[in-house]
């Protein structure tokens, strides 16, 4: 039981110390508009989504996500001549950017209504000098709260591997001390 909580609470010290090391995460502005561009865009109205290709770049308040591929699902509903976006898949080269933290991975997925952004596979999180490295970051953009496991994608090395690893994944970190005279 020990072995299997270890993990966890390795990223949980590690977070902490990221956290101790740099000005804490505002709240993020969940309700403030989306803005994006793309080379490209396919609009699929039975479908209620938009695909950006071609260096997509998202914005919404101090939060900027870059990816090769953005979906944006929304609902039929239109507010201030916009239709209503529920969640956003990122897939391919995935920065996150927020105040003081950057966050990359190859997928990443923005519940809006939830208000959660889940990023996936070969993560890598840096706030200042501090990283941590993992397989799957969770931030709860009400709270300011990111976990980060070893689970997620994985390399997907063995020949008709989906890629996916259930289990058994490490998270790894770099910390910067304070220097001393």
């Amino acid at each position: 039981m020990i072995r299997h909580a270890l993990p966890g609470l390795v990223a949980t010290i590690g977070l902490l110390a990221i956290a101790g090391s740099a000005p804490a995460q505002t709240r993020h502005d969940s309700n403030a508009p989306i803005d994006i561009s793309a080379n490209a865009i396919e609009l699929q109205d039975k479908q209620q989504r938009a695909v950006f290709t071609g260096g997509a770049v998202f914005r919404q308040s101090t939060m900027t996500l870059n990816a090769d591929r953005v979906v944006i699902a929304y609902t039929g509903q239109i507010t201030d001549g916009a239709p209503q976006a529920t969640r956003i898949d990122a897939t391919g080269n995935v920065t996150l950017t927020r105040p003081d933290q950057t966050a990359k991975s190859r997928f990443a997925v923005y519940d809006i209504n939830r208000r959660v952004v889940t990023m996936i596979g070969g993560v890598r999180l840096t706030q200042g000098a501090n990283t941590l490295n993992g397989g799957r970051l969770s931030i709860d953009l009400d709270t300011g709260r990111a976990t980060i496991d070893g689970s997620g994608v994985g390399g997907g090395t063995t020949p008709g591997s989906s890629g996916v690893q259930q289990s058994g994944g490490r998270v790894t970190g770099r910390f910067s001390v304070p220097k001393r005279n």
